[in-house]
């Protein structure tokens, strides 16, 4: 299962909608010496609409709660390399630049050969 396909079936899963799932945002390779390296995808989910706000259903056996929260929050409620990780897709998502990240930190660009790439013509950028 490639990993696209794996987030527009988790979010099915785990939520019971299927949102339009968008561009690559992140990838993080994060290193955990009790789980194992991981290699994590963060794709675009786009905006929901209110109809969809009310079709969420949450799968109880993996989720207790779902509620939508501020950026600002995120450090509140998620371990830091999750929050890391989150606030790095929303940077991905508003500069329209996919990131590589390691354990939730940005690499320079000059590190990574990354290209923004305009969402509207999937075409290089200048930056």
């Amino acid at each position: 299962e490639s990993p696209y396909a794996a987030c527009r079936r988790e979010v099915l899963e785990e939520l019971g909608i299927s949102p339009v799932i968008g561009a690559l945002l992140v990838v993080d390779w994060a290193p955990n010496a009790q789980e194992g390296d991981k290699v994590l995808y963060v794709f675009d989910g786009g905006l929901l609409q209110q109809g969809d706000w009310h079709a969420i259903e949450i799968a109880s056996d993996e989720l207790l709660t779902a509620k939508f929260q501020p950026p600002e929050a995120l450090d509140e409620l998620l371990i830091p390399r999750l929050a890391r990780r989150v606030k790095q897709a929303i940077t991905a998502r508003e500069q329209a630049h996919p990131q590589y990240l390691e354990h939730g930190e940005p690499m320079p660009a000059s590190l990574t050969g990354l290209t923004a790439v305009s969402p509207s013509r999937h075409r290089p950028v200048a930056r």
